[in-house]
């Protein structure tokens, strides 16, 4: 079978493969010219990428919201202590412990000008 037997096998073989390749150059060349199929994978590549980053947004924007929660907490508290530590002060302030009647006495008589003052208005 050396002889042209042989050889007739080898370009049946031969036409084979090239068959093979031509059907995978056709199928390549036929997905090239589906420019829908290949807008759409482009579009679902897009999409799928848009996904992730707005995910990754979404996951940025939950951590900065709890820095910021943490943050406000922090300085409410210091606030709050800020404000007794000075209430304390003004509480044991010489000039507020003597002239706190004083105060009182300028309150009561503002308040006593303004209800006459709207009665004789009547």
């Amino acid at each position: 079978m050396s002889g042209p037997e042989s050889q007739q096998e080898e370009i049946q073989q031969e036409i084979e493969r090239t068959r093979e390749r031509l059907g995978e150059t056709v199928e390549e060349l036929a997905a090239k010219a589906d420019v829908k199929a290949r807008a759409q994978a482009k579009a679902a590549d897009v999409k799928a990428q848009a996904q992730a980053k707005a995910a990754d947004v979404k996951t940025k924007a939950t951590d900065v919201k709890a820095q910021a929660q943490s943050k406000a907490t922090e300085v409410k508290t210091q606030a709050q202590a800020k404000a007794t530590e000075l209430s304390g002060q003004v509480r044991r302030s010489p000039v507020v412990q003597r002239r706190w009647p004083l105060a009182v006495a300028a309150g009561v008589l503002v308040a006593g000008a303004v209800a006459v003052w709207r009665w004789r208005k009547k």
